[in-house]
C-alpha cells in the first residue's frame, strides 16, 4: 500500500486523509545541476485540469503537511506537492549544499521535469519564502503566488545560533524529542483539538530517514531566507495573502507587510485560526484558492 522509502510507521496513520495522502506518495529521479546523480524526489499528484497548483511545505516539514488541503483542490486541478530539497522524504545526498539556491535549482528542475507551464504556487510559512525565491528567479514559471501564512520577513529559526560542532547534533536530536515537537504543534494551532496522535506522527515520519539532522543544520546555518525582505516588493504576480488570525509562530504584523510590499496583492484574514489554515480550516482555506485561481 505504501511506498518502501517510506518509514514502517507510517502504517499506523489512522486518519483518512492522511492514509490517502501516504499511499499516494512517489520518488522521482530529478536531474539538476547541483548533483552529479539524480535526487530520488518525494511528490505526491492529483486531479487534473485547469492551471497547475504546486504546493511547498514548511520548515521541516513534509508533503503530509497538505493532506486535508490537497483533494480539495484536486476536485478543482492538476495539484502537486513537492518535498523541497534537504526536506521531507526527498533524499539527502552527500556533499550537496543545503541551501535556499541549491532548494530553488532542484525545485525549479522538478517542476521543468513534471509539470513545465506556468503553475499557481502556493507556499506556507517556509515554503512561502521559498516560493516568493523561486518566483524572482523564475517569474514565467509562476501564473500566480498564494502565501500561507509565509515566512520572508521573519528571521530564521532561532535554534541556528545552537547549530555549531558539538551543538548542531544535540540540537536537532532535541527537536526530535516528542514533546518538543508536540508543544511546537499546540503552539501551531488555534484549536489544540487538531494535535491528535495522527497528526503528531505526520509531523514526525520524514524524522525517520537518514541524514535528516546533517540537512536540517546545513540549511540553517546558510541563514536560510533572511535574505529575502528587501526583495519581497519585486513580486509582480497576483497575489494572495491568507493568514491566520491567531498565528503564534510568526504572529500577524507581516500579513499587512506582505500586502504593502507587493502592489498586485490581496490579504484575507483567517479566523480562529493559527499558523497552518491549510490543516486547521482547510475548507476555507481550499474556497479562498480556488476563488482566487478562477479570476
Amino acid at each position: 500500500m505504501f511506498e518502501s522509502f517510506l518509514p514502517p510507521e507510517v502504517a499506523q496513520l489512522t486518519e483518512e486523509t492522511s492514509i490517502a495522502l501516504a499511499s499516494q506518495i512517489r520518488q522521482s529521479s530529478i536531474e539538476t545541476s547541483i548533483s552529479s546523480e539524480a535526487i530520488e524526489t518525494a511528490y505526491v499528484h492529483q486531479g487534473e485540469g485547469g492551471i497547475p497548483i504546486l504546493l511547498l511545505h514548511g520548515f521541516d516539514s513534509s508533503v503530509f503537511e497538505f493532506r486535508r488541503l490537497l483533494p480539495k483542490l484536486a476536485a478543482h486541478h492538476d495539484t502537486w506537492i513537492v518535498d523541497l530539497l534537504g526536506f521531507g522524504f526527498t533524499d539527502r545526498p552527500i556533499n550537496i549544499p543545503f541551501n535556499p539556491e541549491a532548494i530553488k535549482t532542484h525545485l525549479y528542475d522538478f517542476w521543468k521535469e513534471k509539470i513545465a507551464q506556468p503553475v499557481i504556487l502556493i507556499g506556507a510559512s517556509m515554503g512561502g519564502a521559498a516560493a516568493i525565491d523561486f518566483v524572482l528567479s523564475h517569474p514565467d514559471a509562476v501564473s500566480k503566488l498564494v502565501l500561507l501564512d509565509s515566512a520572508g520577513f521573519a528571521a530564521g529559526p532561532a535554534i541556528g545560533k545552537f547549530l555549531i560542532p558539538p551543538l548542531g547534533y544535540l540540537a536537532t536530536e532535541f527537536l526530535r524529542r516528542p514533546n518538543v515537537r508536540r508543544s511546537v504543534s499546540l503552539k501551531a494551532y488555534c484549536d489544540p483539538s487538531f494535535v491528535t496522535e495522527d497528526a503528531e506522527l505526520c509531523a514526525a515520519l520524514h524524522l525517520k530517514l537518514s541524514r535528516w539532522n546533517e540537512a536540517l543544520i546545513t540549511f540553517t546555518k546558510s541563514g536560510g531566507y533572511n535574505f529575502l525582505s528587501n526583495k519581497i516588493q519585486q513580486i509582480t504576480c497576483s497575489t494572495l495573502i491568507l493568514w491566520g488570525d491567531s498565528d503564534q509562530i510568526l504572529g500577524t504584523k507581516d500579513a499587512q507587510r506582505f500586502r504593502n510590499a507587493i502592489a498586485n496583492s490581496k490579504l484575507i484574514w483567517i479566523e480562529q485560526c493559527g499558523h497552518v489554515p491549510h490543516l486547521e480550516k482547510p475548507e476555507l482555506t481550499a474556497k479562498h484558492i480556488l476563488e482566487f485561481s478562477s479570476l
